[in-house]
């Protein structure tokens, strides 16, 4: 599971009330978040990582899913992705979350991690969660690119029909050539992640989608 451990993060913020904001306004995009903030953080385009499994994307979008009698309210993370691409995650709203914004050097990213995460994975290790998170310990984030940076990523994506590429733990990125060798790489089928997020319930993922059209 590919975590950046080998990045550590030197300036971790901890947002407050994310999930309070977002139900009030129903949604927001990464963007815009980064740009409301008395921050210089330039941004081109983003990266969205579940636990390895990197989709670039123009933009990211949060937003709100109400409960209701039978279901638990839910947030979700929708990818502008690059080219014909379709990524989304659902996350359990009753979960206890919190968000983080990580800087090192000219590198951002926004993190978030349940509490049930913390205590299965990284208790043991780490005194706080966000100790965890600013060692790159964290299953789900969003990495912020600029220039150079997101260009590689954006010529990465377009040079194969894979709806996305992966980061192993050692660092090393590798790029399936098509939908069905990403499956096969990551051990799982559009089916699970849409089902399940092929996740265990601690870490508060309910749904992910990551495909390409043909």
């Amino acid at each position: 599971m590919s975590r950046e451990a080998d990045r550590p993060w030197s300036d971790i913020s901890r947002f407050s009330s994310v999930l309070d904001h977002l139900a009030d306004e129903g949604g927001f995009s990464v963007r815009g978040m980064i740009a409301d903030l008395d921050e210089e953080i330039d941004v081109d385009g983003v990266v969205y990582h579940d636990r390895g499994i990197r989709v670039p994307g123009h933009d990211a979008t949060f937003v709100w899913e109400p409960g209701d009698l039978h279901s638990p309210p839910r947030f979700s993370v929708e990818v502008d992705t690059v080219g014909p691409r379709s990524a989304w995650a659902v996350f359990d709203a009753e979960e206890s979350w919190d968000f983080y914004l990580l800087r090192s050097g000219d590198l951002a990213a926004l993190a978030w991690m349940s509490d049930a995460e913390f205590e299965a994975e990284e208790a043991r290790t780490f005194a706080t969660k966000g100790d965890a998170v600013a060692a790159g310990r964290f299953s789900f984030g969003i990495f912020l690119r600029a220039g150079e940076a997101w260009r590689e990523r954006v010529d990465l994506i377009r040079s194969t029909d894979s709806p996305a590429f992966l980061k192993r733990d050692d660092g090393q990125t590798v790029l399936p050539r098509t939908q069905s060798e990403f499956y096969t790489t990551i051990d799982s089928s559009p089916e699970d992640l849409r089902e399940t997020g092929a996740a265990p319930g601690y870490l508060g993922l309910l749904e992910f989608e990551v495909s390409i059209a043909d």
